[in-house]
C-alpha cells in the first residue's frame, strides 16, 4: 500500500531537513554567566546568530527528572532546553558575549560574523518581554556599531570586517573589538563612534583583553603575535613572537586565545597545541607548557589555568604546566570556557551542547542549545 502524496509539500520537507541539520552542527562560540551572578542564569552565543539566556536551575531539575539517582551522564544525558530570553543578534554566527558593567544598568555585548557589536540593557533583555516566544525578531539594541570598510582599488569598498572577540573597559567608557582586517577597534559606548583604531598586526586577530589596570590591551593574531597596545597613544608597547619562543612551525603558531589572571601580571598565550606563560611586569616567559589537543579557550582561576578545545576534556594546569585534574566534557570540541565566581564551570562547543561543571568536578547538567 502506497502513500497518498497528494498533498506532499516538497518545499515543507526540505526545510526540515535543513533544520535538523543546522541544530545538529550548532556551535556554541560563547559562555557568559549574567550578572548579578547568583548562578542561576547563563548567556550563549551560537553560530546560528543568536544570544539567548539558559535558568541552570531549571536545567537541573530537567536533568534529575531525567535521572532521578543523580548522577549526570555527560555522553547520555543531554537534555533539550528552551532558553528563558532569546534573540537573533547578528546575521551569521555570534562569537562573543560580554557584559559592560555588573549592576541592574549593564548592557550585555555580543559581536559577529557580520562585523557588528551591538548591545543590549540587561534589565530589559532578561525580561519577559524578551521571551523564547517572539523570537527575537523586533528588539531593537540600543548599541549598533559596524565595522568601518576600507576603500581598495577605484574606490571599491572591502567586505565589512567578521569580530571575532570583545573586551571592556567601563571606566574609559570603552569597548574593544578584534577583528577579521587585522586590526583592534576601540569604541565610544556614549557615541557608539571609533575611538581608536591599533594597527600593527600582518593577519586577522582572533582574541583580545582588556589591561585595565595599566589602559592597555592585549591581541593575539594569525600572524603568530601577541600584542601589547597603550590605549592613549594607540602605539603598540611590545611583541611577543610565538613562533620564536615556542619554536613553532607551520600553523601552529597561530595564537588562538589570550587570558589574564585577577592580577593583570600574568599573560598566558596559546598557540596550537602549546601555552607560553609571561610574568608581564618582567616580560619574561616563565614557562611553556604542552598540551595534549589545540586550545581554543582557557582562562585563570587564581594560580591555575583551565583550557578547553579541539578533545573533549576540561584541563586544570598549575603555573609550571603540571596537569592537576582532566574532566571529561559533552562537547567533542569546545569553544568557550567560563567560570562563576562560585567556581562553577560552563564548557560550550560544537553541537550547540553546554556542560555546566561544579567546583568538585561533577556534571551539574549537560544541555542542548
Amino acid at each position: 500500500m502506497y502513500g497518498d502524496a497528494t498533498n506532499w509539500d516538497e518545499n515543507a520537507y526540505r526545510e526540515t531537513v535543513l533544520k535538523e541539520r543546522e541544530i545538529q552542527t550548532r556551535t556554541v562560540f560563547r559562555t557568559a554567566w549574567a550578572p548579578p551572578y547568583n548562578l542561576d542564569t547563563l548567556l550563549v552565543a551560537s553560530s546560528d546568530g543568536s544570544v539567548a539566556s539558559y535558568s541552570i536551575s531549571s536545567s537541573i531539575a530537567a536533568s534529575k527528572l531525567k535521572n532521578p539517582f543523580g548522577f549526570v551522564n555527560a555522553d547520555t544525558d543531554k537534555l533539550s532546553v528552551e532558553p528563558n530570553c532569546f534573540i537573533q543578534a547578528h546575521c551569521g554566527p555570534a562569537y562573543d558575549v560580554k557584559f559592560y558593567g555588573d549592576g541592574e544598568d549593564a548592557l550585555l555585548l555580543s559581536c559577529g560574523d557580520d562585523g557588528r557589536i551591538r548591545g543590549w540593557k540587561w534589565k530589559e533583555f532578561s525580561s519577559p518581554r524578551y521571551s523564547v516566544s517572539s523570537q527575537g525578531n523586533d528588539t531593537k539594541p540600543v548599541l549598533d556599531m559596524v565595522n568601518p570598510q576600507h576603500k581598495g582599488p577605484w574606490g571599491a569598498l572591502s567586505p565589512i570586517p567578521e569580530n571575532n572577540a570583545l573586551a571592556v573597559n567601563t571606566q574609559e567608557g570603552s569597548v574593544f573589538a578584534a577583528s577579521g582586517d587585522s586590526c583592534a577597534y576601540c569604541w565610544d559606548v556614549e557615541t557608539g563612534k571609533v575611538k581608536m583604531v591599533f594597527k600593527g598586526h600582518m593577519e586577522y586577530l582572533h582574541c583580545i583583553v582588556a589591561r585595565n589596570s595599566s589602559n592597555q590591551i592585549i591581541t593575539g593574531s594569525e600572524d603568530g603575535t601577541t600584542r601589547i597596545w597603550d590605549c592613549k597613544s594607540g602605539k603598540c608597547t611590545q611583541v611577543i613572537d610565538q613562533v620564536k619562543h615556542l619554536k613553532l612551525k607551520g600553523s601552529a603558531s597561530w595564537v588562538g586565545c589570550v587570558a589574564l589572571d585577577a592580577s593583570e601580571s600574568w599573560l598566558a598565550c596559546s598557540s596550537g597545541r602549546n601555552i607560553s606563560l609571561w610574568n608581564l611586569p618582567a616580560s619574561e616567559c616563565v614557562s611553556k607548557i604542552p598540551t595534549r589537543a589545540t586550545v581554543q579557550d582557557m582562562l585563570f582561576d587564581n594560580n591555575q589555568i583551565l583550557t578547553v578545545g579541539t578533545d573533549p576534556l576540561l584541563n586544570r594546569f598549575d603555573m609550571n604546566g603540571t596537569i592537576l585534574s582532566q574532566i571529561q566534557c559533552a562537547p567533542s570540541s569546545s569553544f568557550s570556557i567560563s567560570l562563576h565566581p562560585a567556581g562553577v564551570m560552563a564548557v560550550g562547543g560544537y553541537g550547540g551542547l553546554v556542560d555546566v561543571i561544579s567546583q568538585f568536578g561533577s556534571h551539574m547538567c549537560t544541555f542542548h542549545c
